[in-house]
């Protein structure tokens, strides 16, 4: 990097709606844009008098066909393709569908030159969409700016070796999983079929494999990187402080474009669904403790304990895997739960991960009101129910709204998963926290004129249910990034270490603080 000394009637000949400029712009940006693309100048030229805003005109002039304006098909493409309704209604002045890493360099070069000349402006701003299934407005799609599709970069490579596989962050999981299972292969990624590789992973992830591989992020060994203006790396164990910022850092270091992800042989193995009445309840919170707060805790069990307000009642449904193969049906480990009765539906069989992933998709399709909201706290059978109670509390004002399925789930963290690469992730969690248990409650709706009633009855259970588990003793400060609301902040919930390490990272990569100011989706350091 170097200083460019810009005139201001030059920035403001192109950039007519920059006010704020002083007269002599010195500004630290890179001598020329990346390979293959023309002259800073040149680019700037083309921005002048843009309807679309200059960042669109510019970003129009270096990829054209690549950027799609509203009313294109690609424009159209991208909006159809958030799983939320609040994300699909969001309207960008443009978006980008980069084809390759050096598209998105070019991209990531244009959108940090402009917002530094227009002081971040509105129009600048941009948003990382990788599969698009974080629920809420903003979190993946800019309005009245520029939304980056990733959704080209479904790449799926596996080493000769096959100990390594490469995977693109436009993929969803339902991409990835039949092209393993055909080779008899598996890598930690998510649960959910649609969910996208990119968000899940930068956010922390939990996995069917999690008991065995920790977190998602643990099992990435490289990411290639485009950082601001545009600059491409390869971020692994050589580069420690990038590394692990990574690891739970969501958007706030750069773009993506694939991950290098440890797999292994695995197979066909032991899962479903299990629903049950609600007066069962008793059982399943007995169940649930015993089996989470088992030492040791069995590496192959994974746990989804569910309770599902439709239609006017509530009910229990379980999400049951067992991943050790050869498969092993009814393992002893879910034995409590499995004997449990009556049981109203059992769909356990012995099946593959692409299969398990798409029959939990099917309890949420897209194109609804979605909302999501978090806490961890401590293993106690009382505050599972205290939780629920406060859930069914909050439910009453609401539980007429249009559509409304509402939901509430209990899972397992014990200290098998969160201490298989404490140091290396930024996540916070350690063998000190014990073990814990990651609670969701979740709602989808169907008309906008209730998300103002539904978000203050998550708000409002939230406040009840931390309230609960500070009067137990057993609150813990972690909110895991990809079930948090707007309003939450699982970076601090990482702690301050952790947090403070993560902004001495963001201003050593990016000092012009271009994805912490000019990318406001997600959550901020």
């Amino acid at each position: 990097m170097k200083l460019l000394q810009l005139q201001a009637s030059l920035a403001l000949a192109v950039l007519p709606f920059v006010l704020t400029l002083p007269q002599n712009i010195d500004l630290p940006l890179p001598s020329s844009p990346p390979p293959g693309l023309p002259p800073l100048a040149e680019i700037l030229a083309k921005a002048r008098g843009a309807p679309g805003g200059a960042c669109c005109a510019a970003l129009s002039f270096v990829l054209g066909p690549k950027v799609g304006f509203p009313l294109s098909v690609n424009y159209i493409g991208t909006s159809a393709s958030f799983w939320s309704q609040q994300e699909q209604t969001v309207t960008p002045n443009c978006v980008v569908q980069p084809l390759s890493t050096r598209d998105v360099s070019a991209a990531i070069y244009v959108l940090s030159v402009v917002n530094n000349l227009t002081s971040f402006s509105n129009e600048c701003k941009f948003a990382i969409k990788g599969g698009g299934h974080t629920p809420q407005r903003g979190a993946a799609n800019q309005p009245g700016g520029v939304t980056i599709d990733l959704g080209a970069f479904k790449q799926v490579k596996v080493s000769p070796d096959r100990k390594i596989t490469s995977i693109g962050p436009g993929s969803r999981w339902g991409d990835i999983y039949p092209r393993l299972d055909a080779q008899n292969l598996a890598i930690p990624g998510g649960r959910v079929a649609p969910v996208g590789v990119g968000g899940l992973v930068t956010g922390g992830g939990v996995s069917f494999f999690s008991g065995r591989f920790g977190f998602v992020c643990d099992n990435v060994v490289n990411y290639e990187l485009v950082l601001p203006y545009g600059k491409v790396v390869n971020v692994n164990a050589s580069t420690p402080d990038l590394f692990k910022a990574l690891k739970g850092g969501s958007n706030n270091f750069g773009v993506v474009t694939r991950f290098d992800m440890k797999s292994f042989d695995s197979g066909k193995f032991w899962g479903g669904f299990v629903v049950y009445p609600l007066s069962t309840m008793p059982q399943h919170v007995s169940a649930f403790v015993g089996l989470a707060g088992a030492q040791p805790y069995d590496p192959f069990a994974a746990l989804i304990h569910s309770y599902g307000y439709t239609a006017g009642s509530w009910s229990i449904a379980n999400n049951y895997e067992y991943t050790k193969v050869p498969a092993q049906p009814y393992p002893p480990t879910f034995k409590p739960f499995t004997d449990i009765q009556p049981q109203f539906l059992n769909t356990m069989r012995v099946s593959n991960l692409t299969d398990f992933t798409v029959e939990i998709a099917a309890t949420s399709p897209p194109g609804r009101r979605q909302l999501f909201i978090t806490l961890t706290h401590g293993l106690s059978g009382l505050l599972i129910t205290q939780i629920f109670k406060a859930a069914d509390a909050a439910l009453q004002p609401i539980k007429l709204a249009l559509g409304l399925v509402y939901s509430l789930s209990y899972q397992p963290l014990p200290t098998e998963i969160t201490t298989k690469a404490s140091n290396t992730n930024s996540l916070g969690l350690d063998a000190s926290d014990g073990n814990l248990v990651l609670t969701l409650l979740g709602a989808q709706w169907t008309l906008a004129t209730d998300d103002a009633a539904i978000t203050a009855a998550a708000n409002k259970w939230l406040a009840a249910a931390k309230a609960a588990a500070a009067k137990a003793g057993l609150v813990n400060e972690f909110v895991y990034l990809n079930y948090a609301a707007p309003g939450q902040d699982p970076i601090s919930g990482y702690g301050a270490a952790n947090k403070a390490n993560l902004r001495s990272v963001s201003q050593k990569y990016d000092p012009d603080q271009i994805f912490q100011k000019a990318v406001p989706g997600a959550f901020k350091l």
